[in-house]
This record gives C-alpha cells, sequence and structure tokens, in this order.
C-alpha cells in the first residue's frame, strides 16, 4: 500500500512537471537562494586572509627546536577580542543548570502523569505533554523517533515558565523534592547553613560529525562517525589550590569565578574538553536564536588551530617577537607590555599578581587583546613536535584524536617571558585544568571580505 501511494504521488509530480511552466526558459540559472549578509559576531574581530612565517625566526633559547619556521597560509576567520571571561562562561553553566533542572521536573511530571493544567509541578512537564498543542509533524515524530534510544531524549522543555529558586515559593512536594534531592549537595555536604548546587550534575551532551574520519574512511555509513560527548562543565576552582604547593590561594578558589568582582576576568581551570563543549553551546545558543528570526544559521564557533593563534596573535607584523612587534616586554615609558612573571619572579613587577581583565594592556594590530600573558589559551592543535616538518602549508592543523597532548600559547601571568613569545609552543593534556590557562574562540568567515563591517 505504501509503495503504491508513492508511486502514485510520482506519476502526478511527472504530470505537474509536464504540465507547468518554467519560469527560467529553459536556461541555466541556478537555484535561487536568500542573499548573504556577513555579520561579524559580538565580540570577535576579523582576522584577514594571508600569509606568514609560522615558527621561531628568532634564537630559539631553550633549545627544543620544535618550531622551525615556514611559511603557512591561513584562511580569514573571526577570533574573540578577548579571553572567554568567567561572566561568559558562567552564562554556559547557567543555561545548562536550566536544562538539568527543567530535565529532571519534566521527567517527574512524566512519571506522575501530570500536565501543565495540573499546574505545580506539570506545568514544567514536557512540551508534548499536552498533544492537543503539537502540530502532525510533532505527533509523528513523538510517535516514531522520540525515545527510542533514551526513553526521554528528544523531548522538548517547557521553557516558558520561570524557575523558582526560593525555597520559600516552591509550588508543591514534588518541585521541592527535584530541588532539594536532585539539583543541591546533600546536608552533609553543606556546612554554615549554605545550600550549594551539586556542579557535578552539571552537564553538556551533544554529538558531533567526525568529518576526517569520514572523509578518509573507505566504507561505513554516516551514523558510524557520529559522537556523542558528555562533560561535566563548572570550571575547577580546587586549581588554584592544586598547582601551587606551600602557598596560600584560597581567596582565589572561593572567589575567583563566581563573583562579580572577577566577572571580566579570564575563565580558568577549564579543561580543552570544556572548552571544546563551551565551543558546541555557543554555536547552538546562536543558531536557536537564528533559528527563531527565521535566519540562516551561522558557521560554528570553535578553538582556533595553532597557526590561526599565531598569526593572530602576530597581528600582520612580520618576524615580531612578541604580539607588539618588538622584542622587549617593556615600552619606552618603562611599562610592562604584559601580564606575566618579570625580573626573576617579581609577579607584581607587572601590577598584576594574578590573572587581569580580559581587557588590559594595548591590544595588538588586530584588535586583541592579551594574545600574550594573563593566561595560555587551549588551541584545537594537538602538540606533536615534529609537526611543523609534516603539516599543510595552507590551514595547517596537526589534530589528532589519539594525541591526547593540546598545544596551548601566549603564556600566562606565571609564565617567564620566553612563553609570552608569538612563536612559543606548550602543550598541556586535554583533560587537565590548570590556574593559568583559558582559551578563546573562533569562527570560520564566509564570503568576500570587506572590513569596511
Amino acid at each position: 500500500m505504501r509503495k503504491l501511494l508513492l508511486s502514485s504521488i510520482a506519476f502526478v509530480f511527472l504530470l505537474t512537471s509536464c504540465g507547468s511552466k518554467s519560469k527560467s526558459k529553459g536556461e541555466l540559472v541556478g537555484v535561487k537562494g536568500k542573499k548573504w549578509y556577513p555579520e561579524k559576531p559580538y565580540g570577535m574581530e576579523l582576522i584577514p586572509q594571508g600569509s606568514f612565517i609560522m615558527g621561531k625566526a628568532e634564537e630559539d633559547q631553550a633549545k627544543v627546536l620544535n618550531a622551525p619556521t615556514r611559511t603557512v597560509t591561513v584562511r580569514s576567520f573571526y577570533m574573540d577580542d578577548t579571553e572567554i571571561t568567567n561572566s561568559e562562561y558562567r552564562q554556559f553553566v547557567e543555561w545548562v543548570k536550566d536544562s538539568v533542572v527543567r530535565t529532571q521536573l519534566a521527567i517527574l511530571a512524566d512519571q506522575l502523569g501530570l500536565t501543565p493544567e495540573d499546574e505545580g509541578i506539570g506545568e514544567y512537564a514536557f512540551m508534548d505533554a499536552d498533544t492537543t498543542k503539537l502540530s502532525e509533524y510533532d505527533k509523528y515524530m513523538l510517535d516514531n523517533y522520540v525515545g527510542i534510544d533514551d526513553e526521554y531524549g528528544g523531548r522538548a522543555l517547557n521553557k516558558d515558565v520561570d524557575l523558582v529558586w526560593d525555597v520559600n515559593d516552591y509550588p508543591d512536594e514534588y518541585y521541592t523534592e527535584i530541588m532539594v534531592d536532585s539539583i543541591y549537595l546533600s546536608e552533609d555536604e553543606t556546612y554554615n547553613g549554605q545550600r550549594t548546587i551539586d556542579v557535578k550534575k552539571l552537564k553538556y551532551k551533544y554529538n558531533w560529525m567526525d568529518i576526517e574520519a569520514a572523509a578518509r574512511a573507505k566504507t561505513g555509513s554516516r551514523k558510524d562517525f557520529i559522537r556523542t560527548e558528555e562533560f561535566e562543565i563548572y570550571p575547577d576552582t580546587t586549581v588554584w589550590i592544586r598547582d601551587f604547593e606551600y602557598s596560600y590561594n584560597e581567596p582565589m578558589h572561593n572567589d575567583y569565578f563566581w563573583h562579580d568582582a572577577y566577572s571580566d576576568y579570564p575563565v580558568v581551570g577549564v579543561s580543552w574538553q570544556q572548552a571544546k563543549a563551551f565551543c558546541h553551546w555557543r554555536t547552538k545558543f546562536k543558531n536557536d536564536d537564528q533559528k527563531s528570526r527565521g535566519r540562516q544559521f551561522v558557521n560554528q564557533f570553535r578553538l582556533p588551530t595553532e597557526a590561526e593563534w599565531e598569526y593572530a596573535a602576530r597581528g600582520g607584523i612580520e618576524g615580531g617577537t612578541y604580539p607588539w612587534g618588538g622584542p622587549y616586554v617593556i615600552s619606552d615609558t618603562g611599562c610592562f607590555m604584559a601580564n606575566f612573571k618579570p625580573q626573576r619572579g617579581d609577579y607584581a613587577a607587572d601590577m598584576a599578581l594574578y590573572t587581569v581583565e580580559a581587557k588590559s594592556y594595548e591590544p595588538n594590530d588586530y584588535n586583541l587583546y592579551n594574545m600574550a600573558g594573563n593566561v595560555s589559551e587551549w588551541t584545537n592543535s594537538s602538540y606533536d613536535p615534529g609537526a611543523y616538518e609534516y603539516v599543510s602549508t595552507m590551514n595547517p592543523n596537526a589534530g589528532s584524536g589519539q594525541n591526547k597532548r593540546k598545544v596551548i600559547r601566549g603564556g600566562s601571568w606565571k609564565d617567564v617571558a620566553y612563553f609570552l613569545q608569538v612563536s612559543t609552543r606548550d602543550y598541556e593534556y586535554q583533560d587537565s585544568a590548570r590556574s593559568y590557562i583559558g582559551f578563546r574562540t573562533v569562527q570560520d568567515y564566509m564570503g568576500e571580505e570587506d572590513f569596511d563591517q
């Protein structure tokens, strides 16, 4: 019956096509699409395509021999003008917290058979709880696809109702049960009467396509290359203690990430894996808004490759040692040009003991701040000492899922000047978090460059 129906549809389509008049008059005019207008993402700068000499043109004082010079070319891309700040990363954490709470509430409402008409926790039921408000498409998907692999996977949350955080305003006992037993730490883990969110439950799950593996594979279907990741996304605040033995850094552990005093400081304690999760969320967050406005999706936000990072850090200055071009870390007026550890370990000589606000010191010629010092930055590239010998000269990237060592660049507040040089390479393991490593994101540029935008 199904085949007969499809055959009938195809036959009707054939007759309709034969009888209709073509507006193209038989000419090759292409498929009409929407006009594309490049839009610079908020807080990012356009880095023009170009070639540069990548690697250590000056003396390699550390004698690591891991950055021989070679000329490479990179395409245009946008880059964050600052490192991702605590405030920006907190937006990610708050979004995940909101989703986790709503999911728990919706699951319990579903188990109890409650709908919005029942009020209380029923107001937070899945959107499909009231089938009378579903489109035919939604009904079909609910009946045939939703919940096949995951009982509650793919079911839309009701985000029209605000969450209640004040314990005195919880709507019913079920809401209280979820908040007390599923979201906050248990009573034996709290002290001083403080109710604290169990940050281990703040997990972000997402799928991505392993395009490189798919392109190189000779066989396999598309589903074979879809990867699923799930990570705890709250920064590891204990890095301020663990990174430094016999050092009093408790105030940074207690306050640095969440306190408003540090909102505009770069986020730290974030692993490479968490930074990748943030990039996926930022893309989803933007494209959800694009979809609601009827606009085309934007390119994904991602970590920069090692080559992109160095190219951007140089700011168009050929042969420069630092992002500001010169071979010295002190300006003509006697001021330090970045936040690092100068003068044999005098941390405060540059007027900063730890990190500084993300928009501190002068930006480079691409208007990027702190491409040297403050915090080192994750890149998308895997670290191989001999990578420069074999990577492509066009958009080079030594990416490898098997290599867990990831390149970090730029040096940090606790590093000596050598690590601030634009050509210096360093690495950290992808599951490690440090008090001196942060990140910034990039987005591929599409279309013809327009530097007047």
